[in-house]
């Protein structure tokens, strides 16, 4: 008789799980279709140029973006390489995103752990000024800044890019990593100071290491979105010597027509670097961008 109470109850408390799990799956489900759609939705123009890229202008024109190339041509390939300066404008990416990118983060390493870790009286107060600037839209600076490079002779050079996105990638990389250093115990600053280690030493020999997702995170952040940017190229440079390849796409573009299978291989080989930053960081990206999610 007790045995049979037993089974009845387990019986029903699987008959009662079943609405969960099946609740469950179907969340699991719904939410695994939502990211295929998304995926689907962001794959597809990235589908369409790498197509164009193999075509003619004349296959383009007459059966459109979609359709399979006959052929695996890589003329445009060739042809953007060589006449359509694509391997200056990479050489300028390369010597403006990769400068901006380490003294961006750099500056935001050293201020992250000064506001960390060496709070001083009315550093709240500073700490507040350098993350303004991520609500300071840059297209009202243009003008000023358009007018000071060009007074200065730096107008038409690749070191107005460098300045202001070193600036301007300042607030983010503080404030991220001054959120990530003050997560780190006060106990390991303390430890090392007693072991007769300096600030310098315990900045790189503690808290680097330690914070090596959160560099990630920002390295490939702040890559993307200087190789990317088109609006500081366009306006601060006039010459092929000085763009970058972003501002360089629309070189093909002519008066009355566009290389269209030349301006896609320019696009493929431009979005080749930013593939491979995010694939090298990818683990350490990952791990950043999750870092706090689950505790305990």
């Amino acid at each position: 008789m007790i045995k049979n109470t037993t089974n009845q109850t387990i019986s029903s408390q699987e008959v009662e799980k079943e609405p969960s799990r099946f609740l469950h799956l179907s969340q699991q489900g719904l939410l695994y279709l939502a990211l295929i759609v998304i995926l689907v939705i962001y794959t597809i123009p990235g589908l369409g140029v790498l197509l164009t890229s193999f075509k003619t202008d004349t296959e383009i024109s007459m059966e459109g973006l979609w359709n399979l190339p006959h052929a695996l041509r890589f003329d445009n390939y060739v042809n953007a390489w060589t006449s359509g300066d694509v391997a200056i404008y990479t050489r300028n990416s390369f010597l403006v995103t990769i400068p901006a990118t380490f003294c961006s983060i750099l500056l935001g390493i050293l201020a992250g752990y000064v506001f960390s870790k060496l709070a001083f009286k009315g550093s709240e107060y500073v700490f507040i000024f350098v993350i303004a600037g991520l609500f300071f839209p840059p297209q009202i600076i243009l003008i000023p800044l358009f007018q000071l490079f060009n007074k200065i002779g730096l107008y038409d050079t690749i070191w107005p890019m460098i300045i202001v996105h070193t600036a301007f990638g300042l607030p983010i990389c503080t404030l991220i990593m001054r959120n990530y250093f003050s997560a780190i115990p006060i106990a390991i600053r303390e430890a090392a100071i007693i072991d007769g280690a300096n600030e310098a030493q315990i900045l790189t020999r503690i808290m680097l290491p330690v914070s090596l997702p959160a560099v990630a995170v920002l390295a490939t952040l702040q890559f993307t979105w200087i190789w990317n940017d088109f609006l500081y190229p366009i306006i601060f440079t006039r010459s092929v010597q000085a763009r970058t390849i972003m501002v360089g796409l629309i070189s093909l573009q002519g008066q009355y027509s566009v290389a269209w299978g030349e301006q896609g291989a320019m696009a493929v080989i431009a979005s080749i670097p930013t593939l491979l930053v995010f694939v090298f960081f990818q683990r350490y990206f990952i791990q950043g961008l999750t870092l706090g999610a689950v505790k305990g």
